[in-house]
């Protein structure tokens, strides 16, 4: 019997994010055949953007030896004991928008986009030039990542991502929106 439902998890995240205005595009679910390693991501955006040009992506990265050993010290307590609180998962938010020919600065979006995530939500600001051809202007894709932790315990537990993750990722979401009107021209 397992001792943590990581595919019941993903779907009360997907849930959730329903409940906190994003609309599920999709899902996906990897295993790596020789170490065991999973990933789940899920495509989401903000339900006014269906048509826009921002995606967000969940991943949930399994580690087997985190899940192993969380079993072996739950496995190894009485019925109403739990572990200590310290296996987690990463789950990362991965916001990615079309080529922009009128890319923004930088430190200008990272300022602003700190001020919609709060300190509770970290974001990595980053962009890649890319040159079609020798003679063609650059193109600007953006990625923004928000890295977070999901404690197996409380997985185990039933709780979900805090809502307040879950509501500044949509905060980023509708700001990537707005600003993607002028940086597509």
């Amino acid at each position: 019997m397992a001792v943590i439902d990581i595919a019941g998890f993903v779907a009360d995240l997907k849930d959730h994010a329903v409940e906190h205005g994003f609309h599920v595009h999709d899902e996906r679910h990897f295993v790596e055949s020789y170490s065991l390693r999973q990933t789940w991501e899920v495509d989401v955006h903000p339900e006014e953007g269906c048509e826009g040009p921002v995606d967000l992506y969940l991943s949930l990265e399994i580690d087997p030896r985190v899940l192993l050993g969380f079993e072996d010290a739950v496995m190894g307590l009485p019925d109403d004991d739990e572990p200590d609180d310290h296996f987690y998962f990463p789950l990362n938010f991965t916001w990615a928008l079309p080529p922009l020919p009128h890319g923004p600065d930088l430190l200008v979006l990272a300022t602003d986009l700190a001020g919609v995530g709060g300190p509770d939500l970290p974001l990595e600001v980053s962009a890649t030039d890319s040159f079609p051809s020798a003679t063609d202007a650059p193109e600007r894709t953006l990625r923004i990542v928000a890295h977070q932790r999901v404690s197996l315990l409380r997985i185990r537990r039933g709780e979900e991502v805090p809502c307040e993750t879950l509501d500044r990722c949509l905060g980023v979401s509708r700001y990537l929106l707005e600003q993607a009107t002028y940086w597509l021209g």
